[in-house]
């Protein structure tokens, strides 16, 4: 039995995704959306493998994701440096924390989302949130995935799916952070290609 590669470099580009690395992971259906009403809107161009609740599920697993794991930044100067300008806001968690004494921090903001068909042929979806990337593409939260823009579809490696590393709570990525693992997604860069 062949090995699995561990290490797939993905893109979508407008309607196809693209596996490029030497030997094939899983893949499944997926697509990208720049926000719920195209989901709801793509369910009811006809019959699919996702369905108007669905996309009601996924962008809130989305959103929740996002959250979750978002990159954090302790400026949102060195958020926009590596999320694009206006890609950024006020940390809702660390608002919270803050009013408790704790600190502040950034993140970038939700820019779409990917759902993917995750039982085959039956009824299971899985949701991944989308941030802007400084190249004014879109990324997985943390950096694996990247994507030339937040609409398409096509197949799409099932590893694109698995939950980044949570970031709540933690302490905010400072610019020697940032400088010392590369910029925002470096550390996947073996797995990750900017998309045109």
């Amino acid at each position: 039995m062949a090995k699995r590669s561990t290490k797939v470099a993905l893109t979508i580009l407008g309607a196809a995704a693209f596996g490029l690395a030497g030997c094939r992971e899983e893949q499944t259906d997926a697509r990208a959306f720049p926000d719920h009403a195209s989901c709801v809107a793509a369910a009811a161009e006809g019959p699919g493998w996702f369905t108007a609740s669905d996309c009601d599920k996924t962008f809130a697993d989305a959103q929740a994701l996002h959250l979750e794991t978002a990159p954090r930044y302790e400026s949102q100067a060195l958020c926009e440096a590596e999320h694009g300008p206006e890609a950024c806001a006020p940390d809702p968690a660390a608002a919270q924390a803050q009013q408790g004494g704790g600190g502040f921090s950034f993140m970038p903001l939700l820019a779409g989302y990917m759902i993917g068909s995750m039982l085959g042929g039956g009824r299971g979806v899985a949701a991944q949130p989308l941030v802007k990337t400084p190249g004014g593409g879109f990324a997985t939260p943390d950096g694996s995935t990247r994507m030339g823009n937040n609409t398409g579809s096509g197949k799409m490696a099932t590893s694109a799916f698995a939950k980044a590393p949570a970031t709540i709570g933690k302490a905010p990525m400072s610019s020697a952070d940032v400088a010392r693992r590369g910029g925002f997604g470096a550390s996947a860069a073996g797995r990750a290609t900017a998309g045109g």
